[in-house]
């Protein structure tokens, strides 16, 4: 096979494999969050579990368990298939070796045994000295002196690939035992899990016997979402008529003749800046990448039409996304922007809106509030402290995502974790 070619197979298995080892690091990096959530969701579950305040909050909790127990699952069965793929290639690096290496070999000790044969320094003086000339005489003292550098090259070259040889078998064997330190995670995991779905399952059990309490809490707190949306909805158009008129103003300043400042503000859509349309583009191009706004936590129920945990034929809609999160969690800006309001929801109850150009961010369900309306804000600087509830034990913060009066999901804005 040409040597170009055979160096082109290395610097293409070489590539592979270095991606390889990329990827595997990445889902290292990927099971060790998830590990940390777990220990973060057993901390919140025995937490709640202590306060007997509300089984279904310890069923949300446990849901969310067993979900990123399947994600461990999943993460660690990808990392046994690309460990199995990496010790294929490995293994034909092996058997390639193997073959040259006995190439090699079989080359080197004809040329031993040749050379033994004519070892005599008289029979070599002879090929030189019966020449016919004198330039066939330095030929063939040429030829001797690469012949002799041919074999030690040889030599080396066997050396050489000896050790490729014996680091290739190391490196088989050390992924061999983490290959098997895997597959016995991977079961240990397995079993765990199943474990945690049949206490899941009592406690469904359980709970089927409080299910028209349950509805009617659920009726009640829908309720309660509706009428603070509607607050919501109007704060913000209050906000956007307010922004409105100023610019509007300002317009009016600068050319005194103009008629626009007579004209119907609108309540539904912000007429940006440009520092406003600066800020909102930023905004928009961190879609996927804002941090959440608590450090740590769940979304225990999701954005829009969701199908009640416990009982699925009730349908529970939501303007935003509800996080569980750690009792006396902090929560903080997503964004940078500016407070639009302090909302007083209830007097235990509270909920911070901030403006990022066109973009408003609602943090709900807070007990304390640590910044006032006009206060400029920083990405992840502390707005306030999430409530915990009296009733059910449950930390929730409630957060919403608008574009001018539009309710978009946050679950697409956040950061994947």
């Amino acid at each position: 096979m040409p040597k170009f070619l055979l160096s082109l197979i290395f610097i293409c298995a070489s590539t592979f494999m270095w991606a390889q080892d990329s990827q595997q690091e990445k889902l290292e990096q990927r099971k060790a969050q998830i590990q940390q959530e777990i220990r973060d969701n057993e901390k919140m579950l025995q937490s709640v579990k202590k306060q007997e305040k509300s089984a279904v909050n310890v069923f949300m909790i446990q849901a969310n368990k067993i979900k990123l127990k399947e994600k461990l699952i999943n993460t660690t069965a990808r990392q046994e298939k690309l460990l199995s793929n990496d010790m294929y290639i490995n293994q034909v690096q092996v058997n390639k070796l193997k073959k040259e290496l006995a190439v090699l070999k079989a080359d080197y000790a004809k040329m031993i045994l040749k050379s033994y044969k004519s070892r005599s320094e008289q029979s070599r003086a002879m090929f030189i000295l019966s020449s016919e000339s004198f330039l066939q005489a330095y030929k063939r003292a040429q030829y001797l002196k690469q012949y002799t550098n041919f074999r030690k090259n040889q030599g080396l070259e066997i050396q050489s690939k000896t050790a490729q040889l014996v680091d290739f078998n190391v490196k088989l064997d050390g992924q061999r035992q983490v290959k098997k330190k895997i597959i016995a995670e991977n079961q240990k995991e397995k079993q765990s899990l199943e474990i945690e779905k049949k206490e899941q399952q009592k406690l469904v059990n359980a709970l089927k016997k409080d299910k028209n309490k349950i509805i009617a809490d659920t009726r009640n707190k829908q309720a309660e979402a509706k009428r603070i949306d509607r607050q919501i909805d109007r704060l913000i158009r209050e906000a956007i008529a307010e922004a409105n008129r100023k610019a509007a103003a300002e317009r009016a300043k600068e050319n005194p003749g103009s008629t626009a400042s007579s004209a119907a503000v609108s309540s539904s859509k912000i007429a940006l800046t440009p520092e406003g349309k600066i800020l909102a583009a930023d905004f928009k191009a961190n879609r996927g990448k804002l941090p959440w706004p608590v450090e740590k936590g769940f979304i225990s129920l999701g954005y829009g039409d969701q199908p009640h945990p416990l009982h699925p034929s009730i349908t529970v809609h939501n303007s935003g996304v509800e996080i569980t999160t750690e009792q006396g969690a902090t929560a903080r800006a997503v964004f940078e922007g500016e407070v639009s309001s302090v909302i007083v929801l209830s007097p235990i109850n509270r909920a911070v809106m901030i403006q990022h150009g066109d973009y408003f961010t609602v943090y709900q369900n807070l007990s304390q509030v640590f910044v006032s309306k006009g206060e400029k804000v920083s990405i992840k600087q502390s707005i306030g402290k999430v409530r915990t509830s009296g009733d059910t034990g449950k930390t929730i913060i409630k957060f919403l995502i608008l574009q001018n009066t539009s309710n978009n999901n946050p679950e697409g804005w956040l950061q994947n974790r």
